[in-house]
């Protein structure tokens, strides 16, 4: 399995019986993301500006997962992010 992804890598084919692994882990990453206050206790839901989740080829055998979210707020967004991360490296796996 993992060698049929791995000679797909550069194509936009690169699915698997579930579907197009790389867009539904960015689909998920945001999803993740944007409800990161029902998912973490205690982490208040904030009106997030932006969310981009970035999947790229680091080796033949490494992706890279890049999360970044965007708010006006008095406070940051590193668990929405670390949360947009987590689900979309997850969906990989998965």
């Amino acid at each position: 399995a993992i060698e049929h992804i791995l000679a797909e890598r550069n194509t936009s084919a690169l699915a698997s019986k579930k579907g197009p692994i790389i867009s539904t882990a960015v689909i998920a990453g945001v999803m993740a993301a944007k409800r990161t206050s029902e998912l973490i206790p205690f982490c208040h839901p904030l009106p997030l500006d932006g969310v981009d989740v970035d999947i790229s080829w680091c080796s033949p055998s490494e992706l890279a997962v890049d999360c970044r979210v965007r708010v006006h707020h008095k406070t940051g967004v590193e668990m929405e992010a670390l949360t947009g991360a987590s689900a979309a490296a997850l969906c990989i796996y998965d």
